[in-house]
């Protein structure tokens, strides 16, 4: 916080010294720290496999389909790559457990009856994604309120009045005094 242009997002925002810049640079930092922690998950060729039966078990799904649901059922903890999923759709298929039928131009997987079988024998345990969001969920209800923060602060360093500006900066140092004395109670 040099009083020079911020770097990253921010820039062009017309804050090149005093508490704009400051706060921009601030901001950019804080939305930056946030965004390194967010990398998807990478999961294990047999979590693939794993979902992909318990996927199909549900419903016949394209593989565009599975990943999608994937992503969205680990909250965006895990999107498994096409590399991982049509390859494993092609051993599922090569060990009968799924067939593959053109339905509306795209190719639609489902179970066989051994995959049937399959996906009954594990039904019990929680789904690759679930124990995947369950481990990130928490990191990222915390990222997600932190970048939210810091993209409202730096609205309010760009439209704000000088006494906004002094509020905010209060209320953001009454949150990380609240932030510490949480983590002094643990």
């Amino acid at each position: 916080m040099n009083g020079s242009r911020p770097s990253g997002g921010y820039q062009g925002q017309g804050f090149t010294s005093g508490p704009g810049a400051a706060i921009w640079e601030a901001m950019e930092q804080l939305r930056a720290s946030f965004e390194s922690r967010q990398a998807p998950t990478r999961m294990a060729r047999g979590d693939v496999r794993a979902a992909v039966i318990a996927l199909l078990a549900e419903e016949p799904m394209h593989g565009y389909q599975i990943i999608h649901e994937i992503e969205e059922r680990s909250g965006g903890a895990w999107k498994p790559s096409a590399g991982s999923v049509y390859p494993t759709l092609q051993l599922l298929a090569d060990e009968g457990l799924i067939v593959a039928e053109e339905l509306r131009g795209r190719k639609t997987y489902s179970l066989t009856e051994s995959g049937r079988e399959e996906a009954e024998a594990v039904a019990g345990r929680p789904a690759p994604w679930e124990s995947s969001s369950r481990d990130a969920s928490p990191h990222r209800v915390l990222s997600k309120a932190g970048a939210e923060l810091a993209a409202a602060a730096a609205q309010l360093a760009r439209t704000g009045t000088p006494e906004q500006l002094q509020q905010a900066a209060e209320l953001l140092d009454g949150a990380r005094r609240g932030l510490y004395a949480i983590l002094a109670e643990g």
